[in-house]
């Protein structure tokens, strides 16, 4: 089968600097798959694209039957799917063929690369707003911006007030 999972945790793989252990949930009502990848795009939260173990995918040209394996010396029970083995256009071999959230776990994967710039989600249709997915790169540029921004504004306290945070310590206090 070849399914949508929510990637439910991320662990780096001892001693090896690209590989990822990854608890997958993939809607079978089980336990979640444990899965090794060196797909940079894979993030907790994220849905993406699995091949269970009896999967066959295509491989440079090749179909290839997915097996249970040791990868970097941990066991993965299945692999993460790019968009060239899922026939898809756009998308980059290596990365993880990601899908919305509007995709749930178990799902069968969509013929086609689905849409990843937002878009509507159930529970902001009540609301009238509108959901802003980030790619990974983006959400760590934002995270980056925001530090910077929380670094800046602690140094202009520290300059414009003299004290920074200590400042107004004992506001109602009285000092008689």
């Amino acid at each position: 089968r070849i399914v949508v999972g929510k990637v439910l945790e991320v662990e780096p793989v001892a001693g090896k600097d690209k590989l990822k252990q990854l608890k997958v949930d993939v809607g079978a009502g089980g336990d979640a798959l444990q899965i090794v990848t060196n797909a940079p795009n894979v993030v907790e939260g994220c849905n993406c694209i699995v091949a269970t173990v009896g999967s066959t995918v295509t491989m440079n040209g090749e179909e290839i039957e997915v097996k249970e394996a040791s990868v970097g010396g941990v066991k993965s029970a299945g692999m993460l799917c790019d968009a060239p083995m899922l026939g898809w256009s756009g998308g980059g071999a290596g990365n993880a063929a990601l899908v919305p959230d509007s995709f749930a776990p178990g799902d069968s994967a969509p013929d086609k690369r689905p849409r990843m710039d937002g878009g509507i989600s159930d529970d902001s249709k009540k609301k009238g707003e509108v959901e802003v997915v980030l790619s990974s790169k983006d959400k760590r540029k934002a995270d980056a911006a925001a530090k910077k921004a929380a670094r800046d504004a602690g140094k202009s306290g520290k300059a414009a007030g003299g004290e920074g945070a200590d400042a107004g310590a004992n506001d109602g206090e009285d000092e008689s």
